[in-house]
């Protein structure tokens, strides 16, 4: 972790946020505008960076890795150490680059929600590019699988989604596509800090079932859990691949 907080990357990536987040926020009159802004930002670039940065990062230690691999430790113990210390790493970076402006300018339930879910998605995609290394051998491939996955969250999914709803728009697939959202982080998050902006009514009847369902307790809690799961089943498949593996 102290050796991920001192490389440059990191450090501008924290530099980055924290003046993106500043300037939005002073761009606007009304703080509300300025934070619907930034929801941008968290969503497309703290993924990028935490997919791509955790890949090269993982590749770059592969000499220290085997090293440890060679001493009297557990492959799980070390796979998870690096695991914790890059997620710990960009979620701290997230925090005060973004986080810290969002509490001096909206210290509320939709500020702490921005915040939850950009450190929830550093969080996810360091271990989805954790799972794309230990499968992958090749670096220039496993960048390549850690970009297309970033797409997929990102952009295609989005994509895929519009054409079933035109292709099927004569069928009532509102309430499908609330079990369809738990596939894809990025719009899981996107719908939580939405609805808890009250922009829901902006989104049509559709918004109003996302709204009954994600707006409840018992829809904080499935949105969560679901995260967390994203979190989970990536570790944990990786973490088994790494135990197997043939360095």
């Amino acid at each position: 972790m102290t050796d991920i907080l001192r490389n440059r990357i990191v450090l501008l990536y924290t530099i980055f946020l924290f003046i993106i987040s500043l300037s939005m926020f002073n761009l606007e009159d009304n703080y509300s505008k300025g934070l619907l802004s930034l929801l941008n930002i968290v969503l497309i670039i703290v993924p990028l960076v935490s997919i791509i940065f955790s890949t090269i990062y993982v590749y770059n230690s592969a000499e220290f890795i085997e090293l440890l691999v060679s001493q009297p430790l557990k492959r799980k113990t070390i796979w998870l150490s690096l695991f914790t210390g890059l997620a710990s790493s960009l979620s701290l970076a997230f925090f005060i680059g973004a986080g810290i402006p969002v509490i001096l300018y909206q210290a509320n339930t939709v500020g702490y929600m921005m915040i939850a879910m950009g450190i929830l998605l550093s969080i996810i995609f360091v271990a989805i590019a954790m799972l794309a290394v230990v499968k992958t051998r090749d670096k220039a491939k496993g960048i390549g699988v850690a970009i297309l996955l970033w797409l997929y969250c990102s952009l295609i999914f989005d994509g895929l989604v519009l054409f079933l709803l035109f292709q099927f728009a004569d069928y009532p697939l509102e309430k499908p596509m609330i079990a369809v959202t738990a596939f894809n982080p990025v719009d899981l998050g996107r719908i939580m800090i939405l609805l808890q902006m009250d922009v829901s009514a902006m989104m049509g009847y559709t918004g109003a079932i996302f709204k009954d369902f994600f707006g409840t307790c018992t829809g904080v809690i499935f949105s969560f859990g679901i995260m967390c799961l994203w979190v989970i089943i990536p570790v944990f498949f990786s973490t088994r691949q790494f135990s197997r593996k043939d360095l």
